[in-house]
């Protein structure tokens, strides 16, 4: 088998651009000359892209005496290179590449090799630099230090301890689906970073089951979670015939069930996106049912009224449905009960009103002082 037929075969194996193997080969070749012949700097090399054959040049300069065999050649022996050659020419000579020797056709063949390694290495990362904030599926095949592994086809993606969430477990052979937060360069090859927990693994996979996201009819607002037990999801209809929510639920809840699936088991709240703050934050805080919502929008701030049987679910266990609601808010939510708020409003009152009877008492002192005084001057 030729250098080309070689070059077809490890190009269509690998991935790789021909043009990036000739200049890898001739690399090589240049590399086992220097290994053989010593320190040469002028080297030239080219390539028959059809035959295969390789020829190597060596630039030297036309002498009357050689000293330096590497880097001079005589007038006479340049009449088969260049007739018309005259003294101090730089000429091009022919150097028998099959001449290399056993060490240097190893060095070749190992600078051969590492390119081919660097070229694979390019080629994945480059296949993948686009895929970050993707959706990414694989399968799990090992687990190190606690950090997942995932084969994701061409190359391996990892989980870090810290992108995983508590409750999922996974074994090897698991197939999951994983969100691309990062993909990297390093000596070993690209690494792609992976993430089980971030809030756009959840967008995501709502884009791929919901055909009504997938072609803008509806959209995603915003996302919060929290991995493993509960996340939010906003979403606005830009047609009126179209129900955002119940486009993302589906019928009979399949479409969120399959995605309820993957997360293993995480319940998902889908809210109805709204342009106005109390509004959104009455959707945000489902299944709580809301009384009133005071915004404040300079400090980007509300205060939330529920009644006194609703506050522990507006509230959520260990605070994770207010949490998750300020999340996707950005906004300070305090959360208050009816009979809080009514004995704060009446606290309020009682201290206004003692603050009112304190001023008029003080205005009655002033003017009884102001009589007294005038009645002394008169008996006077």
């Amino acid at each position: 088998m030729n250098l080309v037929n070689i070059i077809n075969q490890i190009g269509k194996e690998k991935g790789i651009e021909k043009e990036r193997l000739i200049e890898a080969l001739k690399a090589a070749v240049v590399s086992a000359c220097r290994k053989r012949m010593g320190l040469v700097e002028d080297l030239e090399i080219t390539f028959n892209k059809d035959s295969g054959e390789i020829e190597l040049f060596i630039k030297k300069k036309v002498v009357d005496k050689v000293v330096e065999i590497e880097k001079e050649i005589t007038l006479k022996d340049t009449v088969t290179i260049k007739k018309d050659a005259k003294l101090g020419d730089i000429v091009m000579v022919s150097y028998n590449v099959g001449d290399l020797g056993r060490i240097a056709a190893q060095a070749a063949k190992q600078v051969i090799l590492q390119k081919v390694r660097d070229a694979e290495k390019e080629s994945v990362f480059s296949g993948y630099k686009d895929k970050k904030g993707q959706l990414i599926s694989g399968m799990v095949s090992r687990e190190d230090r606690g950090d997942i592994i995932v084969d994701i086809g061409k190359t391996e993606g990892i989980i870090y301890g810290r992108e995983q969430s508590f409750r999922e477990t996974f074994k090897r052979g698991d197939r999951l689906m994983a969100y691309v937060i990062d993909v990297k360069k390093n000596s070993r090859g690209p690494q792609i970073v992976l993430s089980r927990t971030h809030p756009g693994l959840l967008i995501k996979l709502f884009e791929r089951e919901v055909p009504e996201i997938a072609d803008a009819t509806v959209e995603i607002k915003g996302a919060a979670r929290d991995p493993g037990g509960r996340s939010k999801i906003a979403v606005y209809s830009h047609r009126k015939d179209v129900d955002a929510v119940g486009a993302c639920v589906g019928m009979r809840g399949i479409r969120v069930q399959s995605i309820v699936q993957e997360l293993r088991g995480e319940k998902i709240d889908i809210v109805e996106w709204s342009d106005d703050p109390g509004t959104y934050a009455k959707n945000a805080l489902s299944p709580a049912k809301i009384s009133k919502v005071s915004v404040n929008a300079q400090d980007k701030s509300m205060d939330v009224i529920v009644p006194d049987d609703q506050l522990s679910l507006a509230i959520g266990k260990r605070g994770q449905n207010v949490k998750l609601a300020v999340k996707l808010l950005r906004w300070k939510i305090n959360i208050k009960s009816v009979s809080e708020y009514k004995k704060e409003v009446e606290a309020a009152k009682e201290k206004l009103l003692i603050k009112k009877e304190e001023s008029e008492i003080g205005e009655g002192e002033i003017s009884g002082d102001g009589g007294e005084i005038a009645r002394i001057d008169e008996t006077e």
